[in-house]
């Protein structure tokens, strides 16, 4: 019985440390996230920013409960007015802006992209989370991402700028394809990297 005792303590005590990582690792992503979109370059009315960067790097390196927190938590405190997305803005009326869709779209193409990870490393197999295959899988969950988050985007923007999607392509998505591609490489290879430092889950 006492070691049956001291085995649930070491139980609980383990939990509550990963519970405590997990929390960490969700708040320093808001941070990220936030940081991120505070480097912002605008092009015509959409801001080239480096949250692109942020929320891929996110899928890749944390568990896909920890990512979808910590997008959920990135979003509810700028709704709220916080100044987490571009410019140093918040408030829901970013959210339901012409640029919105790129915003709310992050929680919806996180999730694509962790389903679409996930079913290629399980397809693969071993060869899905080691070697060079993990590169290929990783670019395609980032590509996947990339292009859920368009849709959104630019379906907002038609709607609320009341332009056609050809319109809306050519402004919110044309000049960021090239730039959002080579986030995707840098994400993949600095998730790599932090991974390789991390210990094992």
């Amino acid at each position: 019985e006492e070691r049956s005792m001291e085995a649930n303590k070491v139980k609980q005590g383990s939990m509550g440390a990963s519970r405590t990582r997990s929390i960490a690792f969700v708040a320093l992503t808001i941070a990220l996230l936030g940081v991120s979109a505070w480097v912002s370059i605008p092009i015509g009315p959409v801001m080239l920013t480096l949250q692109m960067f942020a929320v891929m790097f996110a899928i890749m390196v944390l568990t896909p409960k920890q990512c979808m927190a910590s997008i959920a938590g990135y979003l509810a405190l700028g709704a709220i007015g916080l100044p987490m997305f571009s410019g140093m803005r918040g408030g829901i009326g970013m959210l339901m802006g012409p640029t919105g869709g790129y915003l709310w779209g992050f929680l919806l193409a996180a999730a694509v992209a962790l389903l679409v990870r996930e079913g290629l490393r399980r397809a693969i197999g071993e060869k899905g989370v080691s070697g060079p295959m993990a590169i290929v899988v990783d670019m395609v969950a980032c590509l996947a991402f990339i292009i859920a988050t368009y849709v959104c985007g630019c379906f907002q923007y038609a709607a609320v700028v009341g332009v056609d999607l050809a319109a809306a392509f050519m402004v919110t998505i044309a000049p960021f394809a090239v730039p959002d591609l080579l986030k995707a490489v840098a994400a993949v290879l600095c998730a790599r990297a932090v991974l390789r430092a991390l210990p094992k889950r």
